[in-house]
């Protein structure tokens, strides 16, 4: 038996950790035979002297297996699905499922809460009624053989020693090591039983990582590791230095979702990633020879109805309303609506995307502790894109909050987080947003 006292030691000394050390610790961390404090030392230990890629590879292998690993007997098509590491108004999971398994693809989507100043995507389906982010495994399958997608929780057999070691993590200033992100969100996704992944790594106010560097740094480990796993995947690091789409709030956005699915409207950006995320999926699922094909394909899953079907199949299969029409109109609303007028003149050329998420999580949007209720009906629609110009007073945005006070507090918030350049002229000549897409990581060879 190996103590935890010699595995801290060896990697507080920086010595890589032997396989049989690390499933040690995770065997400590799901029965319990690890403290509270051993576990946060070696957390801190590790993000002091970081693993090398085979520790990396090694403890994300045995946190998968901490708990049960499943298996989709009888689906009809490669299991594939996305992780995105969390922005604000980023719906693109409530787009990108159906549309894959449109194409032939089975997304068992296991997603998460809002964390932070970012949106969750369960958050965001429970706004519809009667839809079960737990639903009974053979409903599961029932879903996922009918629509061809489910996005649900991970429930509490899946990789049962990474929610032990978070919430460690979360209290002890060590969530920010890279090989523990690494493996926290990829243990989850081995454990899902994946034949393919695409990984959205969000750059920029907005994100959890701020700096391209930083961003690529992650990206790449992420790619790696799954390779190292024997998980197929790639990443795409894309722009979150405006809020993605034309609204943040989960109502609001799941909205937005069935708008886009059906025709109404795609805010270009959203639909840019959304084709480019399908289609790495698709073409690495085997479901089309190459990008272009593959993006082809997706983009026809759109617009001829066949993914707002999934969509529909999939809301219905999990409880919710049996239509995509009758799920618009039961969403929940907010009774205050107020517009955020422009202060001045000029172009819109910059946003701080976290503060943006924090005024929705102050609308009741999100959560301040674990334990807080969310209120769906909140949040923002009609957000202009950078690059807009506007004149004094013009809607920059559109409040929607559950009272009069929340909504004019919200917007004081949000005319602080919104940059207008009074030099229309010069900055409308002169001023280019980000590219959506900023880098494409792959495998290394």
């Amino acid at each position: 038996m190996l103590l935890p006292a010699e595995v801290i030691r060896a990697k507080r000394d920086r010595h890589a950790l032997s396989p049989m050390q690390i499933e040690a610790f995770v065997r400590g961390l799901a029965d319990g035979s690890w403290s509270e404090g051993q576990i946060a030392a070696l957390a801190m230990a590790i993000l002091l002297n970081g693993m090398d890629p085979g520790e990396c590879v090694a403890l994300t292998r045995a946190m998968a297996n901490s708990g049960e690993v499943l298996q989709w007997p009888g689906v009809p098509g490669p299991v594939l699905d996305k992780h995105s590491t969390g922005g604000v108004g980023d719906k693109v999971s409530l787009v990108l499922a159906p549309i894959v398994a449109a194409c032939g693809g089975v997304v068992p989507m296991i997603s998460g809460r809002g964390l932070g100043h970012t949106g969750g995507t369960l958050d965001k389906l429970e706004s519809l009624a009667g839809y079960s982010v737990e639903p009974p495994r053979e409903t599961l399958f029932a879903v996922l053989r009918d629509a061809g997608c489910a996005i649900v929780g991970a429930g509490p057999t899946l990789a049962p020693a990474d929610k032990r070691l978070y919430a460690i993590r979360d209290v002890t200033a060590t969530v920010e090591s890279m090989p523990l992100i690494t493996a926290s969100i990829l243990s989850k996704k081995l454990a899902a039983g994946l034949q393919g992944l695409v990984l959205d790594v969000k750059v920029g106010s907005g994100a959890f990582m701020p700096r391209l560097d930083e961003a690529r740094a992650l990206a790449s480990s992420l790619v790696d590791v799954a390779a190292g796993a024997g998980l197929r995947a790639e990443a795409l690091i894309t722009d979150m230095n405006q809020v993605l789409g034309h609204s943040a709030g989960n109502a609001l956005e799941v909205r937005e979702a069935i708008d886009f699915l059906t025709g109404v409207e795609r805010e270009p950006r959203l639909l840019e990633v959304t084709l480019a995320l399908a289609a790495r999926l698709l073409r690495l699922g085997g479901l089309a020879p190459d990008l272009p094909e593959a993006r082809a394909r997706a983009l026809h899953a759109l617009d001829s109805g066949a993914a707002a079907e999934r969509f529909a199949r999939m809301v219905s299969g999990l409880g919710g309303p049996s239509d995509l029409r009758q799920a618009a109109r039961g969403l929940p609303e907010a009774p205050v609506l107020r517009d955020l007028p422009a202060p001045q003149d000029g172009v819109l050329v910059a946003t701080d995307v976290r503060a943006i998420g924090l005024a929705v999580v102050a609308l009741g949007g999100g959560r301040r502790r674990a334990e807080d209720r969310i209120d769906a009906r909140v949040g923002l629609t009609q957000v202009l894109p950078l690059g807009s110009s506007v004149s004094k007073g013009q809607p920059l945005a559109r409040v929607h909050a559950a009272s009069q006070a929340d909504a004019e507090a919200a917007i004081a918030a949000l005319q602080a987080a919104m940059r207008i350049d009074e030099d229309t002229q010069a900055s409308a000549v002169s001023f280019e947003p980000a590219p959506v897409i900023c880098a494409e990581i792959t495998p290394a060879p």
